[in-house]
C-alpha cells in the first residue's frame, strides 16, 4: 500500500510539474504576443489568444495522461499501451467507465490518477481564465 501511495504521489509530482512547466511556458508565451492582442481588431485576437490557449491546455492534459500511461504500462500492470492509455485517460477524467480496472494490488494508482486529474484540470481552467482576463484587461489598456 506504501509502495503505491510512493508511487503514485511520485507520478503526480511528474505530472504537476509538467503543468507547472507549461504555466511558465504560457506566462513567456503571452508576454511575447502582447503588442500583437491589443492592436485592433481585438476581437479575432481574443478568439486566437483563448484558441492558443485551449491548445496549450489539450496539450498538457494529453502529456499527463501520457505520463500516467507509461507508469502503468512500464509497470506491468497492463500488457498493452492502448489499455495504458485508455485507463489513464478514463481515470485522469474521472469518468470511470469500470470496463477496464486495475488489478487488487495496483488499484490506489486509480484514485490518485482521478485526484490528480482533477487538480490538473482545476490548475488549467484557472490558467484559461487568467488568460482571458489578462488579455480582456490588456486589451482596454488597464494594466494587468
Amino acid at each position: 500500500m506504501l509502495g503505491q501511495l510512493a508511487l503514485g504521489s511520485a507520478i503526480m509530482g511528474a505530472t504537476t510539474v509538467v503543468a507547472a512547466l507549461s504555466l511558465w511556458g504560457l506566462e513567456a508565451f503571452l508576454a511575447r504576443i502582447h503588442r500583437w492582442v491589443v492592436r485592433p481588431p481585438q476581437g479575432p485576437r481574443l478568439v486566437a489568444a483563448v484558441t492558443a490557449v485551449m491548445i496549450w491546455t489539450l496539450v498538457v492534459m494529453t502529456v499527463a495522461v501520457w505520463i500516467w500511461a507509461l507508469a502503468l504500462w512500464g509497470l506491468g500492470v497492463f500488457v498493452t499501451l492502448e489499455a495504458a492509455v485508455y485507463f489513464a485517460l478514463v481515470a485522469f477524467t474521472t469518468l470511470g467507465f469500470g470496463d477496464i480496472l486495475l488489478p487488487q494490488e495496483w488499484r490506489l494508482l486509480g484514485g490518485l490518477a482521478a485526484a490528480n486529474g482533477l487538480l490538473v484540470f482545476a490548475l488549467l481552467a484557472a490558467m484559461l481564465v487568467e488568460t482571458l482576463r489578462q488579455t480582456r484587461l490588456r486589451q482596454r489598456g488597464d494594466r494587468p
